[in-house]
């Protein structure tokens, strides 16, 4: 009996929903970009992480990866994300890589975050050590960016680095 009601209630949900989001108007459907943050301020050792990377990345053959403000700017956005959540992962990253390849036409989008590692060389000393990071960091690459907040109730330090390629 409580099935049958169930499935009433939703079909009937499901019946408005489809009519109170229809229109009767023509509509034109244009893809809208996202807006591009041009202008990031970098700290020391956020320039030095990329200075690191770019330098491991020569050391193995492979190309020099080019900043580009905007992905910096999402990466702070996740560190201040996860620092407000006291949590370390990678929540909204689909939402992160829409951003990106709607922005700036990026074909493919990574990233890499850690947390509580005091230096720039530390982390990248870690992400070397992973597979998964690591092969982010040799990928087929283009341009990166990284964000390096700390916590301010703890001091503790988190990193987020998004690399695409265009």
């Amino acid at each position: 009996m409580k099935t049958n009601l169930l499935r009433v209630v939703l079909l009937t949900l499901v019946i408005f929903m489809m009519n109170s989001c229809s229109s009767d108007s023509e509509t034109t459907t244009e893809e809208i970009k996202s807006e591009i943050i041009e202008t990031y301020t970098y700290s020391a050792s956020e320039l030095e992480a990329m200075n690191l990377i770019n330098e491991y990345r020569v050391s193995k053959g492979l190309n020099a990866l080019k900043k580009i403000n905007h992905l910096s700017h999402k990466a702070e956005e996740h560190d201040f994300f996860m620092i407000g959540n006291n949590i370390v992962n990678h929540a909204n990253f689909s939402d992160r890589s829409q951003n990106i390849i709607s922005a700036l036409g990026a074909k493919s989008v990574s990233e890499n975050i850690a947390y509580n590692y005091k230096t720039s060389q530390a982390a990248l000393t870690a992400w070397l050590l992973s597979s998964g990071h690591k092969e982010n960091i040799e990928g087929n690459f283009t341009h990166f960016g990284i964000s390096i907040r700390e916590n301010p109730v703890n001091g503790r330090k988190y990193y987020t680095n998004i690399f695409i390629k265009i």
